[in-house]
């Protein structure tokens, strides 16, 4: 089972960015799909999960508003769209499959992880 994530880069401040995962090897039905990030000498935190309909979307504060999290099924596929980035959200941004149905922001949920995929904002 692989989840390879895409989409990172550099951007300015207020700048936007589409990060993808792309998972293989299996198909998550009712799992539910999550990304996290780790900054530098931080702890990794999550950022926003999505239930396997779509229909719950869970977001921690700071990203309310400004990430949106989906996923198209069919191509097993789940993105974050960051919009109004900031240098704080620089970070390695991690995606997860839980066994759930329903998103959780703990990372014992998870059960399957990316490798990350960079994100840097500059002021």
């Amino acid at each position: 089972v692989q989840l390879v994530e895409s989409g990172g880069g550099l951007v300015q401040a207020g700048g936007s960015l589409r990060l993808s995962c792309v998972a293989s090897g299996r198909t998550f039905d009712y799992w539910a799909l999550g990304w996290f990030r780790q900054a530098p000498g931080k702890e990794r935190e999550f950022v926003a999960g999505i239930s396997w309909s779509g229909a719950t979307r869970y977001y921690t504060d700071s990203e309310k508003g400004r990430f949106s999290i989906s996923r198209d099924n069919a191509k097993n596929t789940v993105y974050l769209q960051m919009a109004s980035l900031k240098p704080e959200d620089t970070a390695v941004y991690y995606c997860a499959a839980d066994p759930s149905n329903y998103p959780s922001d703990k990372e014992g949920s998870y059960d399957y992880w990316g490798e990350g995929t960079q994100v840097t904002v500059s002021s």
